[in-house]
């Protein structure tokens, strides 16, 4: 299953490695497991839906200053802390980075998976939208320059005379620039191009 999603499992116990792979193989899921933040930051990540279930103590980074390097190594991968240890602010602390869950051990299989759904479901929805943005960067790239001119004028919402006007040519020839710019950006209606426009080239980029 070299596209089946893979739960990253980082925890010191052999044991509790142990236990959440065999949870994990019981429904179906695919994990890895860890002994350290080091032994995983060596690994070559698979370009699959994952998530990283962390313990709070481990040698070396601690689980949350391992979720600070993930970040600023901008490695977008859920995280749900599962501790023996926790305490409210480290909950607080781990949350307002962006994990899914902090969970304490021991805890219900069941919250345990139901967290592990959503971090899968959210991760593969972010590779979703990330492979789209570069599909359209990939069509928009593939425009003239004079049709990105036209293309962001429309964007702006001005119309195929006032577009001419600007750039000193006549209606006719902005209208089959602007066809064709649609056509390579497979924009089914304008909505559509402002869309791809938008996550090309969001406004405070056009604007700076």
């Amino acid at each position: 299953m070299p596209h089946a999603p893979v739960v990253f499992v980082v925890d010191d116990d052999p044991s509790v490695r142990s236990s959440l792979s065999f949870l994990l193989s019981t429904v179906g899921l695919r994990s890895e497991p860890f002994d350290s933040a080091d032994s995983f930051l060596h690994r070559t990540l698979p370009d699959v839906p994952s998530c990283l279930v962390l313990d709070v103590r481990l040698p070396g980074l601690s689980g949350l200053d391992f979720q600070r390097e993930l970040a600023a190594r901008h490695i977008h991968i859920p995280i749900i802390f599962l501790t023996g240890h926790g305490d409210i602010p480290m909950s607080v602390r781990a949350m307002k980075a962006g994990a899914i869950e902090f969970l304490t051990k021991p805890c219900r299989d069941q919250d345990l998976l139901d967290a592990i759904r959503v971090a899968l479901d959210r991760d593969r929805a972010r590779r979703e939208q990330e492979k789209e943005e570069v599909d359209f960067k990939q069509r928009f790239d593939s425009l003239t320059s004079r049709e990105r001119e036209v293309v962001s004028m429309v964007v702006a919402g001005m119309l195929n005379k006032q577009i001419a006007a600007e750039l000193g040519t006549a209606e006719s020839t902005v209208k089959v620039q602007r066809s064709r710019a649609m056509e390579k950006m497979h924009a089914a209606s304008l909505a559509d191009l402002i869309k791809m426009i938008e996550k090309v080239n969001p406004p405070s980029q056009r604007s700076a």
